[in-house]
């Protein structure tokens, strides 16, 4: 009963229930209601419950294209309501759903264009434009929105916006941290162009890139610097007036940071100044030039600022090596012609002393300069090129006067640590100006003194002394006062001293004294297989990687002065983890070693030179008792060519390519002409040629053949010669290079060259010839013309034959065609007797040239006739030639001739031997070996028959 009465009532329940909630549930379940309920709504202006029943709708819909319909309606109501993001969004949907849908196309045009969006509103607004065509609404909206996005351009692409827009990024701290750099970059980028920097200038940018300094983020340091240096560059009234906003004293404090980029950067930027100031940047920047008051005086006060720096202890290693770079590269003249010398003179006056100073500093005592790996060496260079730049005794002897009192104030027998900095200063003279450190070294007790502190208990004094010993034995004399009186303390402190660095310096000082014969075999200062034990031992430190660099560095020295003997050399190259740990080492942020280790590549390589042995010189000397230099039997030609072969295995290519890029003063010019020495012995076989290209010897060889000595400019022009003759020119010199490879080469023409570097120079310039328009029009710039017609009279037949292949590479040229077209000259005549020399590989170059010229040049095939009377006999041997690229070249310049709009040439020519010729090529059968021939021959006759100087052969009926 209870079941009964519990069923019924539920029953019930539900029946009720049903009744009550089914209208409802029938309201929520019909999209097609709620969308019409939405539109009453919309129409009432009541958007809210608009939207409310159109979301509702769109819950239940499961029919596409009603769907679309009601999101279409919402997003009228968004753009009601100006959320146009949503109305946007809604649109995008309906379009999802149907593509053609144009009501929901300019709903979202409009959403777009008040979101900024004006591009996208553009392209929505287009295409109902095209599928209604004539809908004013839609027309006049595409024009309205046309309009409005060029001005937006036009906003968004001037200068001034662009930069108040790239500050506003960098000021604000709470911007990503990749816009910021995208932001630095595009500035840096737009002050390297005048009209860029000028709207930085005028757009407060100064300041502004001042209070970027101040953050005292590198980054942002680094790029308001290289802006600055963008804004000066080339621009004197800018320069001057960067330099009163942002003053020197400023400058200098920025590059005395400790961080070696923003140290290069502010180095960079003085040098931009000093450059437009001085007018070593050439370029023209208008009316400016006339505004510019004298800048001497802004130069003197960089010039005093920058030796200040020199000797401050507030600035750091980076920022004096800087400095020492701007005085380096500015100071001395560059060009010995001009007669003034005053600024090198100035610094020495103001600043000598400051740099003796940095030269004296010994970083293992107590209250030191900061100074890198490489300051020392490059303040010995800065000496070095401040004493070169000297015009006259006078200066000369002040200069030395200055030094000499200096090291005597600083030498003081109860102030050790003070004597050892005038120790130190004489080392630094005797790696710049050597006469200056080598006359300070013979005053009376200077040597002794050295010698003496070798014998201090202080390892900072052994390890200074003995340094100083090793620079002051260049020479033979000062090399034979040590062997005499050091040579036994040195080895008492080699086998004593538990201090490595004091250790490996004494071995280095041996290995200088043992190598002081230089390569003479008649000369070894120690017992026999002595070198070799010192070289071993020089390994051995080399390839330990727990030595620190600068103590490693010594063992480098001590091969560069035990290489001079080959047997140390040929053990050297065979020891593969040797050599590989020295390359390591170049390639190392201590640039000191450069000079150590280009010197044992040289002799390794045996690039140096070397005097001519003339016998009867020798049995004369001989006879006289004379010494007589001797020749090591492992110095021999094929000692040196395994050598080479086994550096080029250990990657010697690669390290040599860092080298060159490195600190210019560090890379002197003594330096530059080894490594082009060594480049050169490298590139001697041409089957070694591509490895020297894939590790980026190519690439490192320009500047070696722009900047430096004569003599290395010719080494490394030569070494670019035989890559350039044998490799792809945009493989070996990618990008713009190979333009710069054109001028080293053309340097090697000249009549005072060696033939060899005239041929290989020739080679080079073939192939280059042959790869681009380009690339002959800047060959034709560069005047080598002049020079490759004179090789093409050359007696010596390779070097004429060269001559002759390049002008055939460069006729194609329309420069070097009017040059043949020129009346009063033998060019054209040359060419035709070169067709008719007895040498294939001549005939074929010269026929080449020929044949093109004269396809190009009409004028050219009337002239050949005129050039000389054998014209006819040399084209018919052309053309009866046994090798068939002889031939085909003859055959076409007949053809040339025949289609050059001269009958008379061509009756001459068909009434000559010359038709029967061509019939007997042109009837032969064909044949793959020979088809170009009888192809020619071929058109040959059919330009005669169209001329009508030959009737073609029928048969009779």
């Amino acid at each position: 009963m209870f079941h009964l009465l519990f069923t019924y009532f539920f029953f019930t329940l539900y029946v009720n229930f049903h009744v009550v909630i089914n209208p409802v549930f029938h309201q929520m379940g019909d999209p097609i209601q709620l969308k019409d309920e939405g539109n009453k709504h919309f129409q009432a202006g009541d958007i809210d419950k608009a939207i409310e029943c159109y979301t509702k709708a769109i819950k239940e819909c499961k029919d596409k294209n009603t769907l679309a319909v009601i999101h279409r309606n919402r997003s009228a109501c968004y753009l009601k309501k100006e959320n146009y993001a949503s109305a946007a969004s809604d649109a995008s949907k309906a379009i999802d759903i149907d593509a053609a849908d144009i009501k929901a196309l300019y709903r979202r045009c409009q959403a777009l264009e008040k979101l900024g969006k004006l591009d996208m509103a553009f392209k929505d607004v287009q295409r109902c434009a095209t599928l209604e065509p004539k809908n004013k609404t839609f027309l006049e909206t595409l024009r309205r929105l046309g309009a409005e996005i060029q001005a937006k351009l036009k906003t968004t692409f001037s200068t001034d916006s662009r930069v108040q827009n790239m500050f506003d990024i960098l000021l604000n701290e709470e911007m990503e941290k990749d816009k910021r750099e995208k932001a630095a970059n595009n500035l840096i980028v737009l002050s390297r162009e005048d009209a860029g920097a000028e709207r930085i200038f005028q757009n407060n940018g100064v300041p502004l890139l001042l209070n970027m300094i101040e953050t005292g983020k590198p980054e942002m340091i680094l790029a308001a610097i290289r802006t600055l240096s963008g804004m000066c560059t080339g621009h004197k009234a800018r320069a001057m007036a960067i330099i009163h906003m942002v003053g020197v004293d400023k400058m200098c404090s920025i590059m005395a940071i400790d961080n070696e980029e923003i140290a290069l950067a502010t180095c960079n930027l003085f040098q931009c100044i000093n450059d437009s100031l001085t007018g070593g940047d050439s370029r023209e920047y208008g009316k400016e030039e006339a505004l510019v008051l004298d800048a001497s005086k802004d130069l003197k006060t960089i010039l005093l600022s920058l030796l200040e720096m020199v000797a401050s202890k507030k600035v750091s290693g980076h920022g004096r090596d800087q400095a020492l770079n701007l005085l380096t590269k500015n100071v001395p003249r560059k060009d010995r012609k001009d007669k003034n010398n005053s600024r090198t003179l100035f610094t020495i006056d103001q600043g000598l002393k400051k740099i003796l100073k940095v030269c004296g500093q010994v970083p293992e005592l107590p209250d030191q300069l900061p100074l890198t790996e490489n300051t020392q060496l490059i303040a010995s260079v800065l000496l070095n090129k401040l004493y070169d730049d000297l015009t006259c005794d006078p200066e000369r002897n002040n200069f030395r006067d200055v030094c000499d009192e200096y090291i005597k104030s600083k030498i003081d027998p109860n102030n050790m640590d003070k004597t050892l900095h005038a120790v130190n200063v004489i080392s630094g003279l005797l790696q710049g100006p050597f006469d200056v450190g080598n006359a300070l070294v013979g005053h009376q007790g200077i040597m002794e003194m050295m010698v003496a502190l070798c014998g201090s208990e202080r390892e900072v004094d052994q390890m200074v002394a003995v340094e100083a010993l090793i620079h002051s034995s260049t020479k033979m004399s000062r090399a034979s006062f040590i062997i005499t009186n050091g040579v036994s303390l040195l080895k008492d402190i080699y086998k004593k001293t538990t201090n490595e660095r004091i250790k490996i310096r004494a071995l280095v000082g041996l290995c200088k004294l043992g190598s002081a014969g230089g390569d003479d075999y008649s000369l070894r200062q120690f017992a026999e297989g002595s070198t070799e034990k010192l070289a071993k031992q020089c390994r051995k430190w080399l390839c330990n990687p727990q030595i620190d660099t600068k103590t490693r560095k010594w063992a480098i020295e001590g091969l560069a002065y035990l290489s001079n003997d080959a047997d140390v050399k040929d053990d050297f190259v065979e020891d593969e983890l040797a050599l590989k740990a020295m390359f390591e080492l170049a390639k190392s942020r201590d640039k000191t070693i450069l000079y150590a280790v280009a010197c044992t590549l040289v002799n390794c390589t045996n690039c140096y030179d070397k005097k001519e042995i003339i016998p009867e010189l020798v049995q004369l000397a001989k006879f006289s008792k004379q010494h007589v230099p001797e020749q090591h039997p492992k110095d021999k030609k094929d000692f040196i060519e395994k050598r080479v072969k086994r550096l080029l295995k250990a990657g010697v290519t690669s390290a040599l390519a860092v080298m060159v890029k490195a600190d210019s003063s560090i890379l002197t010019d003594q330096t530059k002409e080894m490594l082009a020495r060594v480049f050169l012995a490298l590139s001697e076989d041409a089957r070694d040629r591509g490895t020297i290209v894939a590790q980026g010897g190519g690439k490192a060889l320009i500047p070696l053949a722009l900047e430096g000595t004569d003599t290395g400019k010719v080494k490394a022009s030569h070494a670019l010669a035989k890559i350039a003759a044998v490799s792809n020119p945009e493989i070996a010199f990618p990008g713009e290079r190979m333009y710069e490879v054109v001028r080293p080469l053309v340097s090697l023409l000249h009549t005072d060259r060696e033939g060899i570097q005239n041929f290989e120079a020739l080679k080079g310039l073939t192939n280059l010839a042959g790869y681009s328009e380009k690339l002959r029009k800047k060959i034709v710039k560069e005047k080598a013309l002049p020079d490759i017609e004179n090789y093409m009279f050359e007696e010596q037949d390779q070097i004429r034959q060269a001559a002759t292949e390049c002008m055939c590479n460069l006729v194609t040229c329309k420069e070097v065609q009017d040059r043949y077209l020129e009346d009063g000259n033998d060019k054209m005549k040359l060419l035709v007797l070169l067709c008719g020399e007895d040498d294939d590989k001549l005939q074929i170059a010269a026929g080449g040239a020929l044949a093109m010229i004269t396809a190009a040049q009409k004028k050219l095939c009337t002239k050949l006739t005129r050039v000389t009377p054998q014209w006819l006999e040399i084209l018919q041997r052309l053309c009866l030639h046994t090798n068939p690229n002889i031939q085909h070249r003859g055959i076409v310049i007949v053809y040339n001739m025949l289609n050059s709009d001269d009958n008379e040439l061509a009756k001459k020519l068909i009434e000559s031997e010359m038709l029967e010729i061509l019939s007997v090529i042109g009837k032969a059968a064909d044949n793959p070996k020979r088809q170009e021939v009888i192809d020619a021959a071929r058109a040959c006759l059919v330009k005669a028959m169209d001329l009508d100087l030959i009737k073609p052969f029928t048969s009779p009926s």
